[in-house]
């Protein structure tokens, strides 16, 4: 769907040669144009407008000095610099380009009448007036010469199977009597002169000429060895022009039928294989010559009228056509006008430009078109009202692809237009994006706006989802252009700036000069013709500006209202309303120019700065002058992303807003990461059609012509983002399930914002359905960071849902605004939030079913689709657990369970005590923790089967909290408790269960085998045990007995010091006995300490990330600037200090030296005055990771053994509870205070696998920056977590 735009025409008047130009030939080293005419050949250079060179033929006796004589053919061989000349009395002449001389290698008696060379220039085809073909080397050595009208068919002939003849075969709707018809002769205006055509790779050539026994042409194919390899069928009405595609596949041919006037193609089989019918009447033209381009993408063809006009005079046209999903368009037509001088004389493409095109007028006028091609699509904005029209000039094919996507060559309209269409345009502003303007090859520039009818239903039963566009206006340009002759494509680069206002490009006066022309409608003729709308409004020039150099393309910026021009150079200039213009400058820098001309520009803001982008014809994406990317086929800029293809089929979305000029250079030149929602891979050779504004679809179109409507992730998620900012839920909901996008992404986006707009999100997503899917889809994972992570969004955003589930906060918060509104509607989306929790309430979904019953919501509806959610046998267990035998029983009914299995059971368990009957039920159900406590209910007489499901299932702390501590239930289960605990290896635990209950024997006996001394001396001065016996163990345990005498202030410095094991055996001893009492432990003054660690911990933590960020901006903005030149640049990193050599290294060295004479008090004072945690000071940084780094160290084991000991279980749980959620947090913040790119390797990397840059590499890696000492590099490893320690009391689990 892309069109041929007019880049720049050079125009060289009237260079005046000698004679008519008959034929030409480009010179590839320097670009000029050789021209031949009946006395000579002059060499024209189109960019300066001169004639470099001109060799007379006539003054060597080659050609007749009358001017009768004529040139066949010219051709440039540059191996041998010259040029080679044929002339139609038969002689070869070859002139030197760099010598000037001419020499005559060969002559033909009989005359030429064609000469053709080979692509490769190894071989010379010449047709002579004898009818024969003489194939020459390019040294002008005969090959062979053969008859051009030969009987045989060739090589390839047709085998025929027996199937009858010809003229028995089916011949279509012509009938039998085609098959008799005798062939029709070559046309009267035909030159019956032979045309030679070689396909691209050198190995066959194409004759076409007249045959002599029926007066039609025929094409006859020869390969390189001159034999002939086939002929053409009997083609009536053939005519004489004659170019094989250079890629090989077809050749061109003209053919006159009795219906239509076509260009036709054939095989080199001789077979027709397709055609395209010319806009012309059936006698009103007649094809000159056919000319592929050198990669085969445009066919050119030259036509000329049959009958001349009033004034006899004939006109002259050259149409441009390019082929796409096997349809012929129409893409430019250049009309020369009736005056005889100013026809084209000869022509040619560039055999090294694809799209450049040479012709010179009769009037030696040279003419050189460049030509790209471009997309004319409406101005992607931020519109919803942008119908993304795409125009295909072939007459002007318009499809809106927000309506519809239709594939070429159809389209939703085709506009009909008197004349061929050159040009096309849209109206810049968002509000009137879809209205388009045409320009015609006559001139008149057509204006097409919205229709006036609403999209509807039509009689016949259609349905018109949009207006086609109507003509509103048609304006006449030619009157302005100032032009003494006619000239095609006078205007081109037409641009629409603003309501009725144009801009265009024209030739200057000079060959090197542009003039850019401001064109307005006359106002008088305006209020002449306000009731004549038919009639054509001639245009007047508002402004006229030169331009030094030639203007190839401009473009504008309907935000912020910017003309950018570039000029052939590079150069690239800003047009002002002035009128004037000014060169192109990004803030301060200097003036910016493109190193390489770019065929393709936009306009676009880059971090806040306006830049333009350019595209060469090798694949170079230019952002001013910066490459960015190097492998790009086509690009797009939409608001503020850019969407562009890679020849590594890929299609990239980038947001410019989040980027910079160098960011995108290093976006685009590395690999994508994973889950990169920028990237996503496409068919090979995919270019952007267009982007559908706030939609999310991008149209590519294939190398073979067919479109593709792809939702790109980065364009879907950012609109997506904007409607949840927006509030806008159902539109976000709708996208997001339509395309498969996760819907967690509705609440991770901004928790606290949906969670603050609950009810609005109830309100948008009417249906129970969609919020049932929302509640499904719920999960932990945060997808703003695994699957589609933004770089634009704020890092570290904390969950709304503070330490909660997230699955919770969102199920919670749901059901509540649902239980609110309106809780019947809502019925099902309730139970599903109970379903979805972490922990699936399915106890309460169940009763909540069975209240249906009393309701008019059916309960029968609400257990299906719990069903649903929740597998049967597993809904049965939970149901059971309800000990609701009525809700038991409808769900069983909904169960594969047989009724003789469940009816039992449930008949015997209604039978029972009702704690132990739920004790049965917990005990079936295996949730022991319940079925313990209920049995703990049922009295005295289930105590043993109580302590034996203690025993079996290990609930000793549990069972522990269900019976009061002096009851006989506690001592047993705590003895039996002490029990597990020695065959445990935890002793010393077991010891103070049995001394807490009274069993002091036993407790010294564990206390022993633990070889805790201080306990069993304690128990033993407890029991008591007598003199001896305990003068035997104390020597046993290798203790020491205290000295006789007063031990209170030794037992309140213990306690003081949380010594709380010595502080006891010192209680034990026995003129201690009335301090026993006195000093109970405390968890008080721990606890605060605890959460003051954690405080400070949490702070530094969080204060060290922001600091991170904020010199990582600052080193980015260092990088952009291109500043860091001091040695110590590469060490700015996020655990370096942002501050140059100069700033900062030189304030510490000084005071370094004066310091190393200073004490050690004074200097460790000067170090922890260097490290301060003072915001904004200079390391602040290591200052942080300084004081997170301070290991948290406090004895608690000893703490909670005699918390323990003294009954206090709930103090010494919370204690082990709290102590162990800190250890869990500082475990989990390492590898966020201590990154894996930051730690320091002490050892070198070396081995046998290692190399020497590799070994280089690690000792590089070692040095720590100059601004923090060597002592202190350790800082940047993070510690090492001692999880060895067992400190925990397994009773207090």
């Amino acid at each position: 769907m892309r069109n041929l735009k007019l880049l720049r025409c050079l125009r060289c008047p009237e260079l005046r040669g000698p004679g008519v130009p008959q034929c030409l030939t480009v010179r590839t080293d320097s670009g000029t144009v050789l021209v031949a005419s009946e006395r000579g050949v002059v060499e024209l250079d189109p960019r300066s407008a001169q004639v470099v060179a001109e060799l007379s033929l006539t003054a060597q006796e080659l050609l007749p000095e009358d001017g009768g004589g004529g040139v066949v053919g010219i051709q440039e061989l540059p191996d041998q610099e010259a040029v080679c000349v044929a002339t139609a009395a038969g002689d070869v002449i070859l002139l030197n380009l760099s010598t000037s001389q001419v020499e005559c290698v060969g002559s033909v008696d009989s005359g030429l009448t064609a000469m053709s060379w080979s692509p490769d220039q190894e071989l010379v085809a010449l047709a002579t007036g004898q009818e024969t073909v003489i194939v020459m080397t390019k040294d002008f050595e005969p090959i062979t010469e053969m008859e051009i009208h030969q009987d045989d068919f060739g090589e390839g002939k047709f085998i025929t199977v027996g199937w009858g003849k010809k003229e028995t075969q089916f011949h279509g709707s012509e009938g039998k009597w085609a098959a008799q018809r005798k062939p029709t002769p070559a046309v009267a205006w035909d030159d019956r002169r032979p045309r030679i055509s070689w396909r691209g790779d050198g190995q066959l050539f194409a004759v076409s000429t007249v045959c002599p026994q029926t007066g039609a042409r025929k094409v006859r194919v020869w390969n390189r060895e001159c034999v002939l390899q086939s002929t053409s069928e009997i083609i009536n009405g053939l005519e004489q022009a004659l170019c094989w595609k250079p890629s090989g596949s077809l050749i061109a041919c003209s053919q006159r039928q009795p219906n239509k006037h076509s260009v036709v193609f054939m095989e080199k089989n001789g077979l027709l294989h397709g055609d395209f019918t010319l806009p012309f009447a059936k006698d009103q033209v007649k094809v000159k010559e056919l000319l592929w381009n050198s990669d085969s993408t445009v066919l050119g063809v030259w036509l000329e009228d049959m009958e001349p006009g009033e004034d006899s005079r004939l006109s002259t046209y050259i149409q441009l056509w390019t082929v796409g999903n096997y349809h012929w368009y129409l893409k430019q037509s250049l009309n020369f006008g009736r005056n005889p001088q100013h026809a084209p004389a000869c022509l040619s493409w560039d055999p090294e430009v694809p799209y450049r095109l040479h012709l010179v007028t009769r009037d030696w006028t040279s003419l050189t078109y460049d030509w790209t091609w471009s997309t004319d699509r409406s101005a992607s904005g931020d519109s919803a009202h942008d119908n993304a029209y795409v125009a295909v000039i072939d007459g002007v094919l318009v499809t809106p692809f927000r309506r519809c996507v239709i594939p070429p060559p159809m389209c939703a309209y085709d506009l009909q237009l008197p004349a061929p269409v050159t040009q096309v345009t849209f109206h810049p502003e968002s509000s009137r994006s879809n209205e388009l303007a045409v320009l015609m090859a006559d001139g008149r520039l057509a204006v097409f706006g919205r229709g006036d009818g609403e999209p509807g239903t039509t009689a016949s039963g259609f349905r018109v989802i949009v207006q086609p566009p109507e003509l509103k206006k048609t304006y006449r340009c030619v009157c302005v252009l100032a032009l003494d002759h006619e000239e095609p494509l006078a205007l081109h680069l037409l641009l629409w700036l603003r309501e009725d206002v144009f801009l265009g490009v024209v030739c200057g006066e000079r060959p090197s000069e542009s003039r850019l022309l401001i064109l307005v409608p006359s106002a008088a003729y305006i209020m002449f013709l306000e009731h004549r709308s038919q009639q054509c409004i001639p245009m007047c020039l508002r402004c006229s500006v030169p331009v030094e150099g030639h203007v190839i393309s401009q473009c504008h910026s309907p935000r912020t209202g910017t003309v950018a021009l570039q000029l052939e150079d590079g150069h690239i200039w800003k047009f002002l309303w002035e009128p004037s213009m000014t060169e192109w400058r990004v803030g301060p820098d200097p003036v910016v120019r493109f190193p390489v001309p770019c065929v393709q520009t936009a306009l676009a803001t880059i971090s806040g700065e306006e830049h333009l982008l350019g595209l060469t014809d090798r694949s170079c994406l230019f952002v001013g002058d910066t490459e960015v990317a190097s492998n790009v086929s086509s690009f797009v800029v939409c608001d503020t992303f850019l969407l562009l293809t890679t020849h590594a089929h890929t299609c990239r979305c980038l947001d410019l807003s989040s980027l910079s000029v160098k960011g995108l250079q290093t976006t685009l030149g590395s690999d994508a990461e994973p889950n990169d929602e920028t990237l996503r891979r496409v068919e090979r050779g995919s270019r952007v059609v267009t982007v559908v504004p706030q939609d999310g679809r991008l149209i590519l179109q294939m190398p073979r012509g067919n479109l593709e409507t792809i939702h790109h992730r980065a364009l879907v998620l950012s609109q997506v983002r904007k409607w949840l900012d927006s509030l806008k839920f159902k539109d976000a909901f709708e996208c997001m399930r339509k395309l498969r996008i996760n819907l967690n992404l509705i609440y991770d986006h901004n928790p606290k914002v949906f969670l603050e707009n609950v009810d609005t999100f109830l309100k948008q997503i009417a249906s129970v359905n969609h919020i049932n899917l929302f509640l499904t889809e719920l999960k932990e994972e945060d997808t703003t960071k695994t699957m589609y992570p933004c770089q634009s969004t704020t890092l570290g955003t904390p969950s709304a849902g503070g330490s909660q589930s997230k699955v919770d906060t969102v199920c919670d918060a749901l059901r509540v605004a649902m239980e609110t509104s309106d809780p019947k509607r809502y019925c099902l989306s309730i139970l599903t939030s109970h379903v979805k929790k972490s922990k699936p309430e399915l106890e309460v979904a169940l009763q909540k079913v069975h209240e249906l019953q009393k309701s008019t919501v059916s309960a029968e509806e609400a257990l299906k689709y719990l069903l649903f959610l929740v597998n049967v046998n597993e809904l049965y267990e939970h149901s059971l657990g309800t000990y609701d035998f009525d809700l038991v029983l409808m769900v069983a009914e909904k169960s594969q369970k047989d009724p003789k299995e469940y009816l039992s059971f449930l008949n015997t368990l209604k039978k029972m005590e009702p704690n132990y009957q739920r004790y049965t039920i917990d005990r079936h159900l295996r949730r022991y923790r319940k079925a313990l406590n209920h049995l703990s209910k049922c009295g005295e007489e289930h105590f043993t089967e109580c302590l034996n499901l203690v025993k079996d299932q290990r609930l000793y702390s549990e069972a522990l909290q269900l019976y009061p501590p002096h009851s006989p239930q506690y001592k047993a289960l705590s003895c039996a408790y002490a029990e597990y605990l020695v065959e445990q290896q935890q002793a010393e635990q077991a010891g103070l269960l049995l001394w807490r209950c009274g069993e002091m024997p036993r407790a010294l006996q564990a206390f022993v085998s633990c070889c805790s001394w201080r306990h069993a001396l304690c128990v033993a001065a407890k029991i008591p045990l007598p003199p001896n016996q305990l003068a035997l163990l104390a020597r046993d345990l290798a203790g020491t007995a205290p000295p006789d005498g007063d031990c209170e202030e030794a037992i309140s410095a213990l306690i003081a010091g949380a010594a709380w094991e010595e502080a006891l055996r010192l209680v034990g001893v026995p003129t201690s006995q009335p301090y026993t009492h006195c000093h109970r432990p405390s968890q008080c003054n721990q606890m605060s300490f605890l959460e003051g660690q954690k405080a400070t911990f949490i702070r530094h933590k969080n204060r060290l990330s922001v600091v991170r960020e904020l010199k990582e901006k600052a080193r980015l903005e260092l990088l952009d600037e291109d500043a860091p030149d001091c040695p110590d640049s590469e060490l700015f990193s996020e655990a370096s200090s942002m501050i140059t050599a100069s700033a900062t290294g030189s304030k510490y060295s000084h005071s370094n030296s004066r310091i190393s004479a200073r004490s050690s008090k004074n200097r460790r004072k000067a170090e922890r005055k260097k490290y301060s945690l003072k915001e904004g000071s200079p390391l602040e940084d290591v200052a942080l990771l300084h004081a997170l780094t301070e290991t948290l160290y406090t004895e608690v084991h000893s703490l909670l053994k005699a918390l323990v000991l003294f009954g206090l279980d709930s103090q010494a749980q919370k204690l082990q509870q709290d102590y162990g959620e800190v250890l869990l947090l500082m475990e989990a913040s390492i590898p966020e205070v201590w990154p894996e790119g930051q730690q320091q390797s002490s050892v070198p990397v070396t081995g046998p696998n290692s190399t020497a840059n590799s070994i280089m590499a690690s000792y590089q890696q070692q040095k720590p920056s100059p601004l923090v000492p060597q002592q202190d590099a350790e800082v940047f490893n993070p510690p090492k977590m001692r999880s060895n320690i067992k400190w925990k009391l397994t009773i207090l689990k």
